[in-house]
């Protein structure tokens, strides 16, 4: 079984542990991580593990976001390449962009299949991204969901 753990955070991403920087931003922001804020993809059948630890985000996902089956896998899959492209590229540009968001790199492959869970959770992830920090990953509008 392949595990693919992408943790996604203020700081977090790929293979990441939590670290004195999450405490750092947390408090800054009077943010705190509550029950429902980590999100995490698995089971039997699911080769891929997503983990994504963002405060708020278990809310929006449950309360904002479009509904599951709202849009097709294809659609997902699409965007997220598309996302993780783009984020991939400032991870890269440390000079560029605030290393606190764009911390580390995201391994996903174009060609796998990661099901329609992983795709949903992580395109809703980088909508919720957006908004929140204000960023455009995509040099288009951001979804409002």
């Amino acid at each position: 079984m392949k595990n693919v753990f992408l943790l996604f955070s203020i700081i977090l991403m790929v293979f990441a542990c939590n670290s004195s920087k999450e405490t750092a931003a947390a408090k800054n922001e009077d943010i705190e991580i509550k029950k429902g804020d980590t999100i995490k993809i698995s089971g039997d059948n699911i080769e891929y593990d997503v983990i994504i630890i963002e405060p708020g985000f278990g809310t929006y996902l449950s309360s904002i976001a479009k509904p599951k089956g709202f849009y097709t896998q294809n659609y997902l899959e699409t965007r997220n390449i598309r996302y993780i492209q783009e984020w991939n590229r400032r991870v890269l540009q440390p000079r560029q962009y605030n290393t606190n968001l764009y911390e580390m790199q995201i391994n996903y492959s174009q060609g796998v299949n990661y099901g329609y869970d992983v795709n949903y959770k992580m395109y809703n992830y980088f909508v919720y991204f957006q908004n929140r920090y204000k960023q455009n990953l995509l040099g288009t509008r951001v979804p409002q969901n």
